[in-house]
């Protein structure tokens, strides 16, 4: 490092108060200013704006701030309704109207390409999002304690193991918050223990509520540290009582010291083990553990631009990679020839085996294996595919896989991504021997930073 370059890291330090420019919007949220020479990330920041912050932490090449006030506001600065926002952290966005909302999520997309990927004018659409980009998410998973000898169920507070509150939440749908309400109620009133994480005594962990969109079925979970809970018989009685539109109430144990919500144990307390959801023209029997995206209403749009993305005239041969439960192959199936996925966890394969079953649809099967393997296995034995479909999870495709693409060669590749910075990484690689045609963001998850994103690469 050159000296002058220490000399200016020195000036800045933890504590120092700092007016700056916001130029653009970070991938988690934040804002994104530059203080000789150095990104300071300002959280609840945003772009235009100019900021008065306080440094928090100091990195080698950046700097965290919290924001002490605004000196020039955004005309894109909104009031959040929600009552917690501030202390919650799951939504981090609520301060910036929706509009601008995708407006940064299609920024976003488009620097990371700029940065990783080296396209000067990489082709990102307009960000698809909500008519109404409230109530959206159609499942509730809260963990609870107590607070002032009082049970309360809500989510931990950002970087911290403080549990906020939720009476209530704006983007989850009405059914899981009421559902969650009632548990609550009814788990203090029975005088049922909260599991203590510190003492690892007690007995419920979290409280899971799911809502089919489709059919407006209801499920809930509750998830216990113990095999047995205590007057369990009264509990499902009021559960029934005050929640008639459930359709069942499971229990999964979770005895482990662990951040992972569920533990390998679900039993059945009362009713159906599964809820029937629908999605177009698919429906699928939802269990309490089987994966399923959270925002139905946007996952069809998200799933017709793969489709468009796809091309496919029905003499197909498509590969769907990190295909999970099935959902992208089984909506692509009526439109190929053939469907093959690829997933590495048994069960996820087994249940997209019987979505398969269940929708009728015989030209889609599930493998379970690494994509990289069963690829080149099947082009070896001339089972080319022409199409692959690829949704890897946030660490983006494995090196090995990205080889065996570029080995194996399909005339077409859809990337499905949730995260925009190994996406670009991801397609520097691939473009070797493919153009990036076309990126197309959807806003899963309005009023936070995340944002998904369908892309075509096409064969040189």
């Amino acid at each position: 490092m050159k000296p002058y370059q220490k000399e200016q890291d020195a000036s800045i330090r933890v504590g120092q108060q700092m007016t700056l420019t916001i130029k653009s919007l970070g991938i988690n949220g934040e804002g994104i200013g530059y203080f000789k020479r150095k990104i300071v990330f300002v959280d609840k920041a945003l772009p235009g704006e100019v900021v008065h912050a306080q440094v928090t932490e100091v990195k080698e090449k950046y700097a965290l701030a919290r924001l002490l006030r605004v000196v020039e506001k955004s005309k894109s600065r909104t009031v959040p309704p929600c009552p917690v926002y501030e202390e919650c952290g799951g939504c981090s966005l609520q301060h910036m109207d929706y509009q601008a909302q995708l407006a940064s999520k299609k920024e976003i997309v488009i620097e990371s390409l700029r940065k990783y990927a080296r396209l000067d004018n990489p082709p990102v659409a307009d960000t698809i999002g909500m008519d109404n980009p409230w109530g959206y998410r159609n499942k509730a998973q809260f963990q609870v304690g107590k607070q002032d000898g009082k049970l309360i169920a809500g989510l931990y507070q950002t970087g911290s193991h403080n549990l906020v509150n939720l009476e209530g939440c704006q983007v989850q749908h009405d059914a899981t918050s009421q559902i969650v309400q009632a548990a609550k109620q009814i788990l203090e009133e029975l005088g049922i223990p909260v599991y203590d994480e510190r003492k690892r005594t007690g007995v419920i962990r979290t409280i899971v509520a799911r809502v089919a969109f489709g059919t407006g079925e209801t499920q809930l979970t509750l998830v216990t540290a113990t095999p047995d809970i205590p007057r369990v018989k009264e509990l499902i009685l009021e559960l029934r009582t005050r929640l008639p539109q459930l359709v069942g109430i499971t229990q999964n144990v979770n005895a482990q010291k662990t951040s992972l919500v569920f533990g390998d144990k679900t039993i059945s307390l009362w009713g159906k083990p599964t809820i029937a959801e629908k999605l177009g023209d698919l429906s699928f029997a939802l269990s309490a553990r089987a994966f399923f995206q959270l925002n139905p209403e946007q996952t069809k749009k998200l799933y017709d631009q793969v489709k468009n993305a796809a091309q496919l005239t029905g003499k197909e041969l498509v590969l769907d990679l990190y295909c999970g439960t099935g959902t992208i192959g089984l909506w692509l199936a009526p439109y190929a020839r053939e469907v093959r996925g690829i997933e590495l966890i048994p069960e996820a394969v087994e249940d997209a085996k019987r979505n398969a079953e269940h929708n009728q649809i015989d030209n889609a099967s599930f493998h379970v294996g690494r994509a990289e393997q069963l690829m080149p296995k099947w082009a070896k034995q001339g089972v080319r595919p022409d199409v692959v479909v690829v949704d890897p999870p946030r660490t983006g495709l494995d090196n090995a896989l990205i080889r065996s693409l570029l080995d194996v060669t399909p005339a077409r590749i859809v990337y499905v991504s949730c995260n925009p910075s190994t996406l670009a990484k991801d397609i520097a690689k691939l473009q070797a021997k493919y153009k990036l045609v076309s990126v197309q963001p959807v806003d899963m998850f309005p009023h936070t930073s995340h944002v998904e994103a369908v892309s075509l690469l096409v064969k040189k």
